[in-house]
């Protein structure tokens, strides 16, 4: 064993000398401090841009291109943000962007609430082909859908309306509702809804009155995803839709770009307003959606 080395003071007290850190300990250490390098960053990286959107957003056309650039402007102000206040049909991108977003969330919740519901407490005919169908319907590539999805949309007259944005949506939100919420369902103990059942209520009752009000981490995860899913959702809002009254908040986004100019300033103030909203949901949320998706991802 090494010897601690030892000193005598003019107090005859004995003190022992500091033990050197070992070599693991010293690894350790620049490890840690490694991982928090490199956290930093990543957050200025993934942070960069977002800032230097916010500070153009305040700036003129022309002051976003100086050289040198400045992330804060001698002329802040708020033109861009009035143009877009201002403007009917620009206000009416963020209208139909909360119309279809709020209905595909609350109606892929409901069908999805249900459905795991019935995958996780019953057993039925047909119930593990329809399963392997919701999963594989995860590894199609929507773009490849499109054509179909357009000619379908249009035969049925709801090309460029709500309801076929809507129900398009719906078909590639809830195949991954319904495996995560089948998931968390797996995790909580079946003596919970049977104890009820036993007792005369109805499988509903079970549902609504037990299981859902103990998967709110779980529902809350899925509903943000499907939210984000649904609000920047850009190719079939593109496709789906033919008139400005009707254009989602992407799309507005991409009309800001003019065959000879385009608004910077405007496009930038678009692009924050379009994150207020899912930033508000993942920062309120949050607690929820990490323990939801953890959850319903790893226990099944």
């Amino acid at each position: 064993m090494p010897k601690t080395r030892t000193s005598t003071p003019a107090d005859g007290s004995v003190r022992t000398a500091p033990r050197p850190r070992s070599k693991i300990e010293r690894r350790r250490s620049r490890q840690r401090v490694g991982v928090v390098i490199g956290l930093v960053l990543g957050a200025i990286f993934a942070a960069a841009p977002v800032l230097w959107m916010l500070a153009s957003s305040f700036k003129s056309n022309t002051e976003i291109f100086e050289f040198p650039p400045r992330l804060i402007t001698d002329n802040f102000s708020f033109d861009a943000y009035t143009a877009i206040f201002s403007d009917p049909e620009k206000v009416q991108f963020f209208v139909n962007s909360y119309v279809v977003s709020f209905s595909v969330t609350t109606l892929t919740l409901l069908v999805a609430i249900h459905a795991a519901y019935a995958f996780s407490r019953f057993d039925f005919p047909g119930k593990r082909p329809i399963n392997m169908v919701i999963v594989s319907v995860q590894a199609v590539p929507p773009i490849t859908l499109l054509i179909p999805y357009f000619g379908i949309v249009v035969a049925l007259g709801l090309y460029n309306t709500y309801p076929g944005l809507i129900l398009t949506y719906m078909v590639f939100t809830l195949p991954y509702a319904i495996i995560m919420l089948t998931g968390y369902l797996n995790t909580i103990p079946k003596e919970l809804d049977e104890a009820v059942r036993m007792d005369g209520a109805g499988s509903l009752t079970a549902l609504w009155r037990v299981l859902v009000p103990v998967s709110v981490p779980g529902i809350v995860s899925v509903g943000v995803y499907t939210f984000m899913i649904a609000w920047n959702e850009y190719l079939f809002a593109l496709t789906l839709t033919r008139t400005q009254d009707m254009r989602t908040v992407p799309i507005g986004i991409q009309l800001l770009m003019g065959q000879h100019s385009y608004e910077w300033n405007e496009i930038m103030a678009m692009s924050i307003l379009g994150s207020v909203p899912v930033l508000v949901l993942f920062l309120f949320f949050q607690r929820y959606f990490i323990s939801g998706l953890t959850s319903g991802s790893v226990k099944s």
